[in-house]
């Protein structure tokens, strides 16, 4: 009765760290986020493509285009591009961040259920050289 006790409990305490696990990934941007950053994705890159496309239009077909001055769309597209990276480094950094907390973790737990291990080991030892095994 007390092992299926102690697996009911390892079995909630389980269930336990697999939803604090889930609401850290929400916070740093697990699927919730997914639809967002599309969206900011194409966002981005719509308003790049067109302030290029102004420019481009201006050399290219001789248009005057008189509420954006020469070269200012190409200098905004740069600068929206930069943010862009510098936005996605930061979003690099945050996985990374969670990946090796992820490790860390297993290797607490790999570190914990070794010395469990020896206990038992060394516990189990004692007992067959005090109780040696009849033949």
């Amino acid at each position: 009765m007390a092992d299926q006790e102690a697996l009911l409990e390892e079995i909630n305490q389980y269930k336990r760290e697999k939803e604090s696990v889930r609401k850290i990934l929400g916070q740093i941007g697990g699927a919730g986020d997914a639809r967002k950053e599309k969206i900011t994705g194409i966002a981005f890159a719509s308003l790049v493509i067109l302030l290029f496309s102004f420019d481009f239009m201006r050399h290219a077909l001789h248009l005057n285009i008189d509420f954006i001055p020469e070269m200012f769309s190409v200098e905004i597209a740069v600068l929206l591009v930069s943010i862009k990276i510098l936005w996605m480094v930061h979003r690099q950094q945050k996985v990374e961040h969670f990946q090796f907390w992820i490790l860390n973790t297993i290797e607490y737990q790999m570190n914990s259920t070794a010395v469990k291990i020896r206990r038992i080991e060394k516990t189990l030892e004692e007992f067959t050289n005090q109780n040696p095994p009849e033949k």
